[in-house]
């Protein structure tokens, strides 16, 4: 066999060619990106590990459990701190709200809430800017929110990283709003992928959470990979943190295909719960927080001290409770524990976020969804402990079923849990779970209110499908369905003409010969600028002010349509066959009319 080998002028053309030019372009704003998302990780992992340790531990004493990965031996685990440091429980996260809501209202108010639905509006609607000052903003008062206790996660304030520093070099490159709106969702990809060490799963989500419909950014998958995984290489490695996943589990965790009709059941009983949790959500924002006779600053720690008041009887609420979720892969938490886990962190979460604090919804949903699903997995093992030998598998499927259905997210949501669980073997029955709830939960019900149905309803994309739906139509699909016109002609006087432009919405007329072939049109603008009288009138005839082009084709698609009558200035172009006859008249109102009927059955999937 003769293998044909690359000769050195094909080599020089490759890497002088334009696509490869612009392959490395790309490839160099991936790593950039990837770099900086990585550092800012680390940076923010540090400052929140810093706050974390000051407020709840060194104040209140409350060492909750912290994931495997992260787990030391003799480590201190203070369940139920001392009575009284309870009760800075109220005084802690009231705090660090205040301060939080301080330093967000007062120099970056975008950076409020969870970041994700910030990069997603930025996304669809601010052409990509993100102010400089937002991640610099989002660090520090996310990291005194959830540092203090507030029940919210990483995700949002990462993602806002990222993506700010995207918005950054696009804007310092001049780049294209399209180009920054892909750097954007690269640098939010990147930074999740460091942080929650999952760097498939990052850029996976970043690419698919701006849409509730199974859609995604594809053009920024690739670039968003490599973005991905130097930043998750920088991250592993400055950071001391371990290769490999957040949560460990036990080796024999599995299922058996008799389980499957179980992690169905699970999949849909999510359901109600995401739904229970996104109204709450937002009804604490809109019907609470938001009617509070207060300044937006103090609101954030008006949410810290409901939280506090939560977290003095049920301390588990605090922070982003990674570790319980960790003990419930373990089997270590009772049923009423789990239940009192995923019903209260609802609420926590709520009063967090939903009052202008800073944090992400991420954690907060594995965590109810895990607990969720270590309540059902418990039940089953109580009734069929042969069959559901460990409740543990319905914890991790659990995680990846709620969060699927709460964020429009499924594959992202598979793939990340995935990979911070290393749980790969469960990936059948997260499947089924996920598929389930995801079909069933409400399409405009999710916990990111930024997101569009897909690219289609995206301001991002209007000038991609504008042109995508014209080029689909052809002329001769318009024209079939309008009356024939009004012809003339080339004998015809103009002041008969102008009676028939009494009579009818032309703008042009066509001039037709005795066989009925086209010979060309007076269009009636000429016709106004000529100063005729009566006597002259009759002296003109049609052939005196025939124009011949432009003119269309039947087989000319709209948006050539649409391109010449713009060039020409005219409203309205004959249509022409190719045997010279005379097909109709294509004016821009049915032209608009056409997109309009196609947009409107495209949107009803007709």
């Amino acid at each position: 066999m003769k293998i044909n080998l690359p000769k050195p002028q094909d080599l020089r053309k490759f890497f002088v060619s334009g696509s490869t030019k612009e392959i490395l372009r790309w490839m160099s704003f991936s790593l950039v990106i990837g770099v900086v998302a990585g550092i800012g990780a680390l940076l923010f992992s540090d400052i929140l590990g810093f706050t974390n340790s000051f407020f709840l531990g060194k104040l209140a004493h409350y060492h909750p459990p912290l994931p495997g990965s992260e787990r030391v031996a003799g480590e201190i685990v203070s369940y139920t701190p001392p009575f009284f440091n309870r009760f800075l429980f109220l005084l802690i996260p009231t705090f660090g709200g205040l301060l939080s809501g301080i330093l967000v209202y007062t120099f970056a108010p975008e950076a409020e809430g969870h970041g994700t639905d910030a990069v997603i509006d930025a996304f669809h609607n601010k052409r990509g800017r993100i102010r400089p000052i937002v991640p610099f903003i989002k660090i520090v008062a996310s990291a005194l929110t959830i540092g203090s206790g507030g029940s919210a996660g990483r995700e949002g304030p990462i993602a806002q990283i990222g993506a700010s520093f995207g918005s950054f070099l696009g804007k310092q490159l001049k780049l294209s709003v399209s180009e920054i709106r892909q750097l954007v969702i690269i640098g939010a990809g990147a930074g999740i992928g460091a942080i929650f060490r999952a760097p498939l799963g990052g850029a996976i989500f970043a690419a698919t959470v701006l849409y509730r419909e199974t859609d995604y950014e594809h053009g920024i998958l690739m670039p968003g990979f490599i973005a991905s995984i130097v930043a998750y290489a920088l991250y592993v490695n400055l950071g001391g943190t371990a290769y490999g996943p957040i949560f460990t589990i036990k080796s024999t965790l599995g299922y058996s295909l008799s389980q499957l009709p179980f992690y169905l059941a699970l999949g849909m009983l999510t359901v109600p719960l995401c739904m229970v949790y996104v109204y709450i959500f937002y009804a604490a924002r809109d019907k609470f927080f938001q009617r509070l006779p207060l300044p937006s600053h103090l609101r954030p720690a008006v949410g810290g001290l409901m939280v506090g008041g939560i977290a003095l009887f049920f301390p588990a609420v605090l922070g982003m409770g990674y570790g319980w979720l960790q003990d419930a892969l373990d089997g270590k938490l009772t049923i009423a524990f789990l239940l009192a886990l995923s019903l209260l962190k609802i609420f926590a979460t709520s009063f967090t976020i939903s009052s202008g604090g800073s944090g992400g919804v991420f954690a907060p949903s594995l965590v109810i969804g895990g607990a969720f699903g270590g309540v059902v997995g418990g039940v089953l093992h109580q009734l069929y402990p042969e069959l559901v030998p460990d409740a543990g598998a319905f914890v991790l499927v659990g995680m990846a079923a709620f969060f699927a259905a709460a964020a429009k997210v499924p594959i992202a949501s598979l793939i990340m849990v995935s990979e911070m669980t290393g749980g790969y073997q469960l990936l059948v029955p997260s499947m089924l779970a996920i598929a389930a709830g995801y079909m069933l939960m409400p399409k405009r019900l999710t916990i990111y209110e930024k997101q569009v149905a897909n690219r289609f309803a995206s301001p991002a994309h209007r000038g991609d499908y504008v042109v995508d739906v014209l080029e689909d139509i052809q002329v001769k699909d318009v024209v079939s369905e309008t009356p024939p016109p009004h012809t003339v002609s080339a004998e015809t006087h103009i002041s008969e003409i102008l009676s028939l432009y009494t009579q009818t919405q032309q703008s042009v007329f066509p001039i037709v010969s005795s066989d009925g072939k086209f010979m060309g049109f007076v269009p009636i603008d000429l016709l106004r600028s000529l100063p005729l009288e009566q006597e002259t009138s009759l002296l003109i005839i049609a052939y005196d002010l025939m124009e011949r082009s432009p003119i269309l084709s039947p087989s000319d698609d709209l948006h050539n349509a649409l391109e010449k009558l713009i060039i020409s200035g005219m409203t309205e172009l004959p249509v022409v066959s190719e045997d010279g006859k005379l097909v109709g008249l294509l004016s821009r109102r049915e032209l608009l009319r056409a997109y309009y009927q196609r947009m409107k059955s495209l949107r009803s999937g007709t």
